[in-house]
């Protein structure tokens, strides 16, 4: 296994449909009690531990999956209701450590809770015309909403498993 890309990296259908975006949604939807089932009762050594050598440590990626998600919701919610917009970057590992992420992995938790319902409910409404809409990051080029629905639900999972895989070392 890859432990840097436990579940493989990310890998679109040629066509995403809304069956993949339902697919999707149900995976973030089911996410935050996965998590929180993950992580409740760690002890602050459990926190600490990293998945690999230079990476982030538990409570780390917890805070990151939320900060990340706040993000990709914003985009999304750009993308959905203005015409191509430049959305900007956001540099992860000033962010991880931040003193805000010295705070109890529960609040973080508590944040995807909320962006996470709100992703989902504008993920099952999504119709056919608005999955090729796109937004611009000056980093990566122009992309869609239906990539970013595929990242947003890759993107947790593939943190589950190296909170899972920092658990078990």
């Amino acid at each position: 296994m890859d432990v840097k890309f436990p579940i493989g990296q990310l890998e679109l259908p040629e066509t995403i449909t809304l069956d993949h975006i339902h697919e999707w949604m149900k995976d973030i939807e089911t996410y935050t009690n996965r998590l929180r089932e993950t992580v409740e009762g760690l002890s602050e050594s459990d926190l600490e531990k990293t998945y690999r050598e230079g990476s982030y440590n538990v409570r780390q990626l917890v805070h990151h999956i939320a900060d990340s998600q706040l993000n990709m919701y914003q985009r999304l919610k750009m993308v959905l209701t203005d015409n191509n917009p430049t959305v900007p970057a956001f540099d992860q590992d000033e962010w991880a450590v931040q003193p805000d992420t010295k705070l109890s992995v529960e609040s973080s938790i508590k944040m995807l809770e909320g962006i996470n319902e709100r992703i989902v409910a504008l993920g099952k409404s999504i119709s056919e015309d608005e999955l090729s809409r796109v937004f611009t990051r000056a980093d990566e080029g122009e992309i869609s909403v239906a990539t970013k629905l595929a990242k947003l639900s890759w993107h947790e999972e593939h943190h589950l498993e190296h909170i899972k895989i920092a658990l078990g070392n």
